[in-house]
Order: C-alpha cells, then structure tokens, then sequence
C-alpha cells in the first residue's frame, strides 16, 4: 500500500473513525495548514500526545491517529477560526518532518478499516449506553453530524471509545484495535473497573 505525506496535528484527544472533532484554530501554522486542505479538499492526521503541549514546541505523539477531514468552519466570536472535522482512516506515522512554520509532516500508511461485524447479544447494554450518552446536553452539536449505524459493532464501539470519559491512553488501545468486537469487549472491562456510565 503507498505512502502519503500528510500534515499532522498533535492534540489531547483521539479521534476515531466516523466521530466528529471541533477545534479552534488560531496558530499560523495550522490557520495555513487548514487552508490549503480547504483549497486541496485534503486532510490532516489527529495524533494523540504523548508528552507535550498542544500549543509551541512539537509534542511527543502516538504512531497511530486518524485522518481528517474539515466538514465545517466559521469564524467564533472570540475571532478564532473555528472548524468541525470528521475522522475517517485510521493511519500509522512512519516518518515525519517538521517545516520551516513548525508544521509537522507524516509519511503515513493506511490501516485497513474495521471489518464489517454485528453487534453480539453480549453488548446490547452498550447499545443501551451509547443511546444514553447522545442525550447529553454538552455533546449535541456533535451528533448532527452523525451517520448513525446501530447495527454496526464498529460504529457503535468507536462512537463510546470517543465520548465516554476514558483516559487519552485508554482511547488510544481502543483506536488501535482491528476488531470492534473486541474494542466493545475492552469498552465493557473499562467500564466495570472505572464505573462510568
């Protein structure tokens, strides 16, 4: 499979695949960054920090993060740019470099999607879960740029991966994991040990 060259972005946050992520844009780096994407219709990978900060100097990140793709931009009233992205491809960071503005440069490799799976009796309390958390007041302006797919154990799982208040790096096993059986599987022991719901 071919490598790319995409920008990437370091944030204190996962995405996966099919969530949306909002995010205020104000350094020059990636006010040019989502230019070009918007004149290109390309992406940018979200890559989870490690060690660091979002703002500055480059942060230590994870080799795995998600392509994205801006689906929404406005100007917020603070006169930051505003943009809504949605997660599409998991990729795997291979090299990167950094421009001369800061901006950082993955060669990346995409990782094959989650394979198609239904949902398994055994997580139908996660079903269950999930339909409660997408009631949550603060969580709204996400969900109108769902496609929601209840039969879909990938959806499912990777939609409670992003919103349920896991640690960073919990969320990170989960993007990592191929089978969303699985990933529901882990969901299900997380949240036994740290009683979230």
């Amino acid at each position: 499979m071919a490598r790319l060259e995409v920008p990437l972005f370091p944030l204190n946050t996962v995405l996966f695949p099919g969530g949306t992520l909002p995010l205020r844009i104000f350094e020059p780096r990636y006010l040019k960054m989502v230019c070009n994407c918007t004149k290109q219709t390309s992406g940018f990978v979200v890559v989870a920090i490690i060690e660091g900060k979002e703002v500055g100097e480059v942060a230590k990140f994870h080799g795995v993060g998600t392509l994205a793709h801006i689906i929404d931009f406005d100007r917020l009233d603070n006169g930051l740019l505003g943009i809504t992205c949605r997660g599409e491809q998991r990729l795997r960071v291979e090299t990167q470099r950094s421009q001369e503005d800061g901006l950082l440069i993955g060669e990346v490799e995409a990782i094959p999607a989650d394979p198609p799976q239904t949902l398994q009796p055994r997580h139908k309390p996660m079903v269950d879960l999930l339909r409660n958390v997408l009631t949550w007041e603060e969580i709204q302006p996400y969900i109108r740029f769902l496609a929601e797919d209840w039969q879909d154990a990938a959806w499912v799982s990777n939609r409670l991966a992003e919103l349920l208040p896991l640690p960073i790096s919990a969320k990170q096993i989960l993007l990592e994991l191929r089978d969303p059986t699985q990933r529901l599987d882990v969901l299900q022991t997380l949240l036994r040990e740290q009683k979230v719901s």
